[in-house]
């Protein structure tokens, strides 16, 4: 007997986490998009509600001990899938607030940020540096590349990643191909518009760093930012 073709309901599962969010997802919903990556080709819908069902919750799911997941029905891969859940959580969760080095020195930031961007020297490349409220790093990434102005920055997306990320602070961070790291009149426009955006939404930025070859120009430090 051939075997029904779930892909249609996986793709539109993941597109529902994806657009509004775990949140939207009912416990065995959540389940069951987990053990897609674990059960590639059968029903996980039945599985996950099986589960649920047989042990309470999700989370008595994860913690069910690994022999009644197999007891359950699940393979011994499928059972050590979810037995990593709880336990990538917990290591998860230690790294992100009990490492200590994790926290940023804004004052060595002229010294190691040069070195993120070493293969961008022919384009300019914005970073963005989120910080919790203990100055933990909780994001590092680029948010556009080009010129660093007002029409090339979407400051919409700056917002809404430290919104995600639930930040306290910000650093932008940007490259001058041209070899000189004095900011232009260009960056201090949208610098302002970015830090004005910041401010709306209850972040600081805290600085925005220049970076040319080895040379890095803080504004914050050179007296070009109020904070």
């Amino acid at each position: 007997m051939k075997k029904a073709d779930h892909s249609g309901h996986r793709d539109r599962l993941r597109a529902k986490y994806l657009a509004q969010g775990i949140e939207t997802l009912a416990p065995h919903e959540v389940l069951e998009l987990l053990l897609f990556y674990a059960v590639p080709y059968r029903n996980t819908n039945d599985i996950a509600k099986n589960l649920i069902d047989r042990f309470g919750s999700l989370s008595s799911v994860f913690d069910a001990p690994f022999d009644l997941l197999v007891e359950a029905g699940l393979t011994e891969n499928q059972a050590t899938f979810l037995k990593l859940i709880p336990d990538t959580t917990r290591l998860y969760m230690l790294d992100r607030h009990e490492n200590a080095s994790k926290i940023i020195d804004i004052y060595s930031l002229s010294e190691t940020l040069p070195n993120r961007f070493i293969g961008k020297e022919d384009t300019e490349h914005v970073m963005l540096l989120l910080l919790d409220s203990k100055g933990k790093e909780v994001f590092f990434g680029e948010v556009s590349h080009g010129d660093f102005n007002l029409a090339s920055i979407s400051i919409r997306r700056i917002v809404r990643l430290a919104l995600n990320h639930n930040a306290a602070g910000a650093i932008l961070a940007h490259n001058h191909p041209s070899g000189y790291a004095e900011p232009s009149k260009a960056d201090f426009k949208a610098t302002e518009a970015v830090q004005q955006a910041l401010k709306m939404v209850g972040v600081e930025l805290l600085d925005h760093f220049i970076i040319a070859d080895h040379d890095c120009v803080s504004m914050a430090m050179s007296g070009l930012l109020e904070i």
